[in-house]
């Protein structure tokens, strides 16, 4: 980047050099009672423009330069001419590229030695003031502008970046809490019946340590998964089946394993949604089971899958006397199923039954995809 500036900043230093050349020959011509120009005066047209090529990096040391030099052409008498877009350039570029205190004092010291030349008996008397100011106030009010509006730009780029980081974080710990509490909550449950079971039934015992080795062995791989997702830099082809609709038998199994009666129901034609919804599908129907596990007595579940005309409707239900999950809803699950389904645009919502059960229901659109 820096490379690219000082090129283009050389570029326009010897575009107005050119510039500043054949104008200041064409102004001498044409402007009568003005100094002769000679080699002085071309030198300091030629040292004024020049200066420009480092004018981003030392924008501050340019300006002045720029100003002694302009400031000593008009002085000498010099005709008017290009020397002053080149000093144009220099004060846009000191308040386009430095604070503004620095810039103002700056722009201030150029003000007053560029209208010196007009107290010193200008031609045009105190009638030149004006325009002579003008040469500083409109470029340091331009540089001030698009400084003030790259800074801006920069702010909400760096906004966005710290939302995108902050949105990505949340998804993470989103992903990791689902994967890794189902699996805790189960292994925990059969842990406990184990324990229970070691003496008086051993045989029941290891049929619990084998449902924790295999329960554990499927949380490593979808964790695995899920954090190869993130790092999505990895060249090695992760090959665990991603998440999904098609794999709720096969986590309705791990949870019947884990001591939950859980009965699956689908109706409608199952057809392709898009990877997002159909990992979400995948979640709340993971969460509400494992909620199931953990704080209802009755360990009895049902899950619907219902593909309806634009939307998939998933619900989980665990019936009568059954306690509610996370008490009132308001728990880091509940809400990140809510979270995660609003994020898709469908509705999500968790609630008691009329019978005493405990329902959690989300729709999510269907938008297929295509090949």
């Amino acid at each position: 980047m820096e490379r690219r500036s000082w090129l283009a900043d050389s570029a326009l230093a010897v575009a107005l050099t050119a510039f500043g050349v054949i104008g200041t020959l064409g102004a001498a011509q044409e402007m009568s009672g003005a100094r002769m120009l000679d080699a002085a005066g071309m030198a300091l047209v030629v040292a004024t423009t020049l200066v420009l090529a480092v004018r981003r990096r030392f924008p501050v040391t340019t300006l002045a330069v720029a100003t002694a030099f302009s400031t000593g052409y008009l002085l000498a008498g010099y005709p008017y001419g290009p020397i002053l877009v080149a000093f144009f350039v220099a004060v846009y570029s000191v308040a386009a590229h430095v604070g503004l205190t620095r810039a103002v004092t700056a722009a201030g010291v150029a003000l007053l030695a560029t209208v010196s030349h007009v107290v010193d008996g200008s031609p045009l008397g105190w009638y030149g003031l004006v325009p002579a100011a003008a040469w500083v106030v409109v470029p340091f009010a331009a540089g001030v502008t698009v400084r003030v509006l790259r800074d801006a730009r920069r702010r909400d780029r760096a906004e966005t970046i710290r939302q995108h980081v902050s949105d990505e974080r949340l998804r993470v710990a989103q992903e990791v809490h689902d994967v890794v509490g189902h699996g805790l909550v189960a292994i925990k449950m059969q842990a406990d019946v184990a324990l229970h079971l070691l003496d008086r039934k051993p045989e029941q015992a290891h049929t619990a340590l084998r449902t924790i080795s295999s329960t554990s062995t499927a949380a490593l791989d979808e964790l695995r998964a899920t954090l190869t997702t993130v790092r999505r830099g990895d060249a090695r082809e992760d090959r665990t089946p991603a998440p999904g609709l098609a794999r709720i038998d096969e986590l309705a199994g791990r949870m019947r394993e884990a001591g939950l009666d859980v009965a699956v129901r689908v109706t409608g034609t199952a057809r392709p949604v898009t990877a997002a919804v159909d990992l979400a599908c995948y979640r709340v129907v993971q969460e509400s089971l494992t909620n199931v596990l953990r704080h209802s007595g009755a360990r009895v579940a049902s899950v619907g899958i219902d593909y309806d005309t634009d939307a998939v409707v998933i619900t989980a239900t665990n019936p009568a006397g059954a306690a509610s999950p996370e008490g009132d809803g308001a728990g880091l699950g509940v809400a990140g199923m809510r979270e995660r389904v609003s994020a898709l645009g469908g509705t999500f919502r968790a609630t008691p039954t009329t019978d005493g059960g405990f329902e959690v229901r989300a729709s999510l659109p269907s938008q297929e995809d295509m090949p």
